[in-house]
C-alpha cells in the first residue's frame, strides 16, 4: 500500500484508509470478532489510516478501534470527530456543540475511550451554528499545543468556515462525502484545498455501498439499517440511481476489475491530496477494496467515466431532512 502525504502540514496516510463506523451501528448487524479480524487485516494490508467518531456506537466504535490498534499506535493514524449530540432515549435528535468548553471535554472522552495519549487528527464533526469557528478552531489550536491532538480537520463545512478556521490554525483535512454519485465537493471544496494546501478525506466513496454493485434491492438491506430512510435509497431514487452501478459494471467488466475497486479508484485519482476511507466490517470487501490501488487510468478513461456519470445524476438528497439541517455546504 502506497501513501500521500495530503496536506500541507505534513499528514501522511495510506492511499486508501478504513471508515470503522459501521462496526458498531447503522449499517446492520455487525460481528465483533469479525471486525477485529478486519481491523488487524487492515494493518496487515498496509491500511494506517483509521476513521471513528465518537457518536458512533455512542462511543463504542472508539472503544473497539482504540483496543484493537492500540498495540500498532506509532504506526496508524487515528481520526475521530466531536461536535454531534445524541439522545440515547431518542437517537433521531440530535444536535451539534463546537463551543470551547465542549471541545476541551469531548477530547478528554475520545482519549479515555480509544485508551490513548493522543489523537492524531480531530474533526469538528459538523459546523455549530450557535459558536463562531473561530472560537471552536482556538480550543482544537489549544489542543495541538497541549500535545492531545497533531492534526485539526473540519467534517462537511463550507468554503467561507473552512477559510476563517485556516486563519485560526492550519486545517490539515476536510472530510466530505465524495463519490461519482456525490460531487458537490468538486464545485468549491476540493480546489480551495488545493489552493490552501489542505487534504480532502471522502467519506463513503463508494455511495454507502450502493457503488459497490452489491445492493441491488433496498431490501437487501436489513430491516435496522439507517440507509432505508436515506432519499436515494427510497421508492423511485433508488431504481433510477441503479442506472450508475449498470454503466460502471460494463466498465468493471471490460478491465476485470470489480465495481467496488473502479468507483474507489475514480476517488483516488482526482488529486494526490484525496484519500478514500471506504467503511466495511469484513475482510473480503476490504482486500476488495484495497484492490482498487492497482489500478491506473488514463485522464482520457477519467473524462469518459465523467460524461458516462455527470455530476448531477443521482437522484435525491444524501441525507434525510432531519440530518441534512446539520450540514453547512451544499448537498
Amino acid at each position: 500500500m502506497q501513501k500521500r502525504t495530503i496536506s500541507d502540514t505534513g499528514l501522511t496516510v495510506s492511499d486508501i484508509g478504513l471508515g470503522c463506523m459501521g462496526m458498531s451501528e447503522f449499517y446492520g448487524t455487525a460481528n465483533e470478532a469479525e471486525c477485529v479480524e478486519t481491523l488487524e487485516k487492515a494493518i496487515e494490508l498496509g491500511i494506517n489510516h483509521f476513521d471513528t467518531a465518537d457518536m458512533y456506537g455512542f462511543g463504542d466504535n472508539e472503544r473497539l478501534v482504540g483496543r484493537v490498534l492500540k498495540p500498532f499506535r506509532e504506526q496508524v493514524i487515528i481520526a475521530t470527530k466531536f461536535g454531534i449530540i445524541r439522545d440515547k432515549e431518542n437517537t433521531i435528535s440530535r444536535g451539534v456543540d463546537g463551543s470551547a468548553e465542549y471541545v476541551k471535554w469531548a477530547c478528554e472522552q475520545s482519549l479515555s475511550r480509544l485508551g490513548m495519549d493522543y489523537i492524531d487528527l480531530y474533526y469538528l464533526h459538523r459546523i455549530d451554528p450557535k459558536t463562531p469557528i473561530e472560537e471552536t478552531i482556538q480550543a482544537m489550536a489549544e489542543l495541538v499545543q497541549e500535545g492531545k491532538i497533531k492534526y485539526i480537520g473540519l467534517s462537511e463545512a463550507s468554503a467561507e468556515v473552512i477559510r476563517l478556521a485556516h486563519k485560526v490554525h492550519p486545517v490539515t483535512a476536510i472530510q466530505s462525502e465524495y463519490s461519482l454519485w456525490a460531487r458537490a465537493p468538486e464545485k468549491e471544496i476540493i480546489p480551495l484545498c488545493e489552493e490552501l494546501g489542505i487534504g480532502f478525506v471522502a467519506y463513503s466513496p463508494l455511495g454507502r455501498g450502493f457503488l459497490s454493485g452489491k445492493i441491488k434491492d433496498v431490501n437487501d438491506l436489513e430491516q435496522k439499517d439507517f440507509r432505508r430512510n436515506l432519499p436515494r435509497f427510497q421508492e423511485g431514487n433508488f431504481q433510477h440511481n441503479l442506472l450508475i452501478v449498470e454503466k460502471l459494471e460494463k466498465i468493471a467488466a471490460e478491465k476485470k476489475y470489480s465495481v467496488a475497486q473502479l468507483a474507489l479508484a475514480w476517488v483516488i485519482h482526482q488529486s494526490p491530496r484525496i484519500t478514500a476511507i471506504p467503511g466495511t466490517k469484513r475482510c473480503k470487501y476490504l482486500e476488495e477494496n484495497i484492490g482498487a490501488v492497482n489500478i491506473k487510468f488514463t485522464q482520457k478513461e477519467i473524462d469518459s467515466l465523467n460524461r458516462l456519470i455527470p455530476p448531477d445524476f443521482a437522484h435525491g438528497h444524501r441525507y434525510a431532512k432531519d440530518m441534512m439541517k446539520l450540514f453547512n455546504m451544499d448537498d
